[in-house]
């Protein structure tokens, strides 16, 4: 493909010399039946600069994309860095991995919780997911570092992080209130793999 070619730095200054001997021909030529050379000259110049400019930065658009990317996961960690069928999170400034999810569509802002057995969802959030609090049993105990809290059982169709989607999630709708869903295992182990290596997590499709 065209676009492919271009890719290659190789090919992208073949193009740029190929296209500069036309422009100065051309230019040339004109030259000649107006007898403006000089003017011309500078013209053809001109034309060559710009082209090149535009061949070179179409044939980096993928490295500044990425580049882009990079900075913006930097800033807003929750958001996350995607590589091929990998995600990876720098931890928050409070440490811990806080992760932007996709549930069933609509999106929710996660803390990574490898203590938690299951998914934990807010009722903020459950109610953003469209769960009735009214209809929920609250049936469940967990232990948990403040505590037993009691939780609602749900089944959640879909759970996305960008390329990693996982279907049929089990997860429960937490009883007391709490500040953020947590993603537990009920996530984690169903990836092919997830890892923490120092203030980064990488999630693995």
């Amino acid at each position: 493909m065209w676009s492919d070619k271009l890719s290659d730095g190789a090919t992208i200054a073949e193009i740029v010399i190929s296209l500069s001997f036309v422009v100065l021909l051309v230019s040339g030529l004109i030259a000649r039946r107006r007898g403006a050379g000089g003017t011309m000259f500078k013209y053809a110049t001109a034309w060559i600069a710009i082209a090149a400019v535009l061949l070179i930065v179409y044939g980096m658009k993928d490295e500044a994309a990425r580049f882009g990317r990079k900075m913006l996961s930097e800033l807003m960690p929750s958001m996350g860095l995607q590589d091929e069928n990998t995600m990876s999170f720098r931890a928050s400034s409070n440490g811990h991995f806080m992760v932007d999810v996709l549930v069933d569509g609509k999106p929710i802002q996660f803390m990574v919780d490898s203590g938690a057995s299951d998914v934990t969802l807010s009722l903020r959030d459950a109610e953003r997911l469209g769960l009735d609090r009214a209809a929920l049993m609250f049936d469940r105990t967990y232990q948990t570092a403040n505590g037993v809290v009691r939780g609602a059982p749900v089944r959640l169709k879909k759970v996305e992080i960008g390329p990693i989607a996982v279907d049929d999630v089990r997860a429960s709708v937490n009883e007391a209130p709490m500040g953020t869903s947590l993603l537990g295992m009920s996530f984690l182990s169903r990836l092919a793999s997830w890892r923490v290596e120092g203030d980064r997590l990488t999630l693995v499709r």
